[in-house]
């Protein structure tokens, strides 16, 4: 299938995104890296930057929901299901030292002061990554109000260990968190 302009547009910010943040990421890189012709970004974006980091964090919200989605459904245990899915995180950076398709928290550190639209869309997605959590756990007969509670605790926990897993070079702070999930989650 063939790519259209629009979404090599929406890919390479993602990923440069991702790589480099919001702030250290200019339009004539992503135009560089997309190959694609510089009258199309306005035409495609027509506000800019900010719209091209809103579509790009659309995208790579997408993904992460649909990582840990698939790495939890077919696993009955909330627990082990939770584990099962940091351990996957923590094995991701310990091979390839990335971000991408794990975390958004480079840009939402970069822009929760500078884009109202981009802080709201980041905060969307994390409490997108809560409720997946939570809903795990209420399928296992938590009560809504302490799932989402636990669902919050579990993101927070996880994004912060993701930054020092990445500091580190190796996914042994998400390992700790996913040995600690037993004492946390209590079903």
């Amino acid at each position: 299938m063939k790519e259209n302009t629009r979404d090599k547009f929406i890919e390479t910010a993602s990923n440069l995104f991702g790589k480099k943040g919001y702030n250290a990421t200019g339009l004539n890189e992503i135009l560089a890296e997309s190959g694609a012709p510089k009258g199309s970004l306005y035409y495609h974006f027509p506000k800019g930057k900010e719209q091209l980091a809103l579509e790009a964090l659309i995208l790579a919200g997408n993904k992460i929901t649909q990582s840990i989605t698939s790495h939890i459904e077919n696993i009955d245990n909330p627990i082990e299901a939770i584990i099962y899915n940091i351990e996957n995180i923590a094995d991701i950076i310990d091979k390839e030292h990335k971000t991408r398709d794990i975390t958004i928290s480079l840009i939402a550190l970069e822009t929760y002061l500078s884009s109202e639209t981009l802080r709201k869309a980041c905060e969307d997605l994390y409490q997108s990554l809560e409720n997946i959590y939570a809903d795990k756990l209420m399928k296992a007969g938590m009560s809504p109000e302490e799932a989402h509670e636990i669902g919050e605790v579990i993101c927070a926990m996880m994004e912060g260990a993701i930054t020092l897993s990445l500091t580190r070079q190796n996914g042994n702070p998400l390992r700790l968190i996913a040995k600690q999930i037993p004492n946390i989650v209590k079903i």
